[in-house]
């Protein structure tokens, strides 16, 4: 078990449901969180009105489409934030996912959802 004392793992808590917000936030800005499946988020479709422009519908569907990336990467942010506050919850944050060793402190500051040391990421 990594050697992290409980003032660092608090202060890595708070900045990770920080995060976490900020991500929720920025999301329900252009999508619906899921009822179904927990973490998942569903963009919403631009509305086409009628006598749109080919052109302007267009851009609407490129939009959408970058949206859907954006909610893609985000998805995958918190799906990170989520298995970091688990690990903290368990006892096995600050440990690598791959070869076990104890990810250094200085690492989960800079990113907090680490789950590979440097050597293994």
């Amino acid at each position: 078990m990594p050697k992290l004392n409980k003032i660092f793992l608090n202060e890595q808590k708070n900045i990770l449901f920080e995060e976490k917000n900020k991500i929720e936030n920025r999301l329900a800005g252009f999508a619906k969180e899921s009822k179904i499946h927990e973490g998942e988020w569903t963009s919403n479709m631009p509305d086409f009105d009628k006598g749109t422009s080919l052109e302007e519908e267009a851009d609407e569907v490129e939009e959408f489409g970058m949206r859907l990336a954006l909610e893609q990467s985000m998805e995958g942010q918190l799906k990170a934030i989520d298995l970091a506050l688990d690990k903290i919850k368990k006892g096995t944050y600050g440990v690598c996912d791959k070869c076990g060793k104890e990810i250094p402190q200085g690492r989960l500051k800079v990113y907090p959802q680490a789950s590979f040391c440097q050597k293994c990421q």
